[in-house]
């Protein structure tokens, strides 16, 4: 196992690597130069040139690229050209609010999306199934804007229930600031419990064809005993690999969704961040955002490996 892992951190490596030029080279495409915009109206020459200095703007790419990954293996990120503030110090602020998001929206998938396809697997081509699909579909076109304003119409609008708009750090108040996060991470849920469902209904059918669910139901095992203990936990291994993925993409930020309810998290950091042309922080974003995926891809594997003997056996 120890093996396996350390294996699978050395391919990390290259891939950390080829994340890091991308990073740096395509915001180099950003329109603008983000030096005209700090040196304000007047924009002396003077101050221009040593701007781009102060900030090694003036260094050939190829140096810049360099100096920026070996300051980042120690930790700096650089600093932001629009605040001026380490790069580090934004992410680490702006991280927590977004896995809180990302672990409530996995939440509300799991609750509705896994126990919805499990039902649409075993009532496969019945009125129940057809319903689940449709939901499913539904839930995959509908806008994740679109619900969010309504649910902001309804809920805290029209119903007073929860508050439209704000985040509150957990540690400080967890009351409020779960009720700040419910409408955000059901809009979040409801997408990617879509997709769930979509993933667990096809993991479920093809286990419940196996050879091994017929002869456990020749020997008198009960029906739930069948879904739940042989049928479903056999299942979860494509589940548990969709589940890392959709946790990655929710740590990236979900841009649209912390706009609308305006949470200051990895979304409306980066978005932020495009929009004023602030290199250092797209940087430091996109390569977090790279190492978080590869990190839940590492931790499916093990995972997986965990819950398939057979796997464990090979190893």
């Amino acid at each position: 196992m120890y093996t396996y892992i350390g294996k699978r951190l050395l391919l990390a490596i290259p891939t950390l690597i080829i994340i890091s030029i991308f990073a740096f080279s395509l915001q180099k495409l950003l329109p603008g130069d983000p030096i005209l915009a700090m040196a304000g109206e007047e924009r002396d020459p003077q101050v221009l040139e040593l701007l781009r200095d102060k900030y090694r703007l003036n260094d050939p790419v190829i140096i810049q690229y360099f100096y920026w990954v070996g300051s980042a293996l120690r930790g700096d990120f650089g600093i932001s050209l629009r605040t001026n503030q380490p790069v580090l110090s934004l992410i680490a602020e702006k991280l927590p609010v977004t896995i809180q998001l990302a672990i409530m929206a996995m939440t509300f998938a799991f609750a509705i999306g896994v126990p919805i396809g499990i039902i649409a697997a075993v009532k496969k081509n019945t009125v129940v199934d057809y319903i689940a699909n449709i939901v499913a579909l539904s839930g995959l076109s509908v806008p994740n804007f679109w619900m969010g304003i309504m649910l902001i119409l309804l809920v805290s609008v029209k119903l007073g229930w929860l508050p439209a708009s704000g985040y509150e750090p957990f540690f400080r108040e967890p009351l409020r600031s779960l009720q700040t996060m419910i409408m955000p991470a059901f809009v979040l849920g409801l997408a990617l419990a879509a997709t769930l469902m979509r993933h667990t209904r096809s993991s479920m059918l093809t286990v419940l064809g196996a050879d091994y669910i017929r002869t456990a139901r020749a020997k008198g095992v009960s029906e739930r005993s069948v879904i739940l203990r042989h049928t479903f936990r056999n299942a979860l291994l494509p589940i548990i690999t969709m589940t890392a993925l959709l946790f990655g993409e929710l740590l990236a930020g979900a841009v649209l969704t912390e706009q609308i309810f305006t949470i200051p998290g990895f979304g409306k950091l980066i978005v932020d961040a495009v929009f004023n042309r602030d290199y250092a922080v797209v940087q430091g974003v996109v390569l977090c955002t790279g190492a978080g995926f590869i990190l839940m891809n590492l931790v499916a594997d093990v995972l997986s490996i965990l819950l398939n003997p057979r796997m464990r056996a090979a190893l």
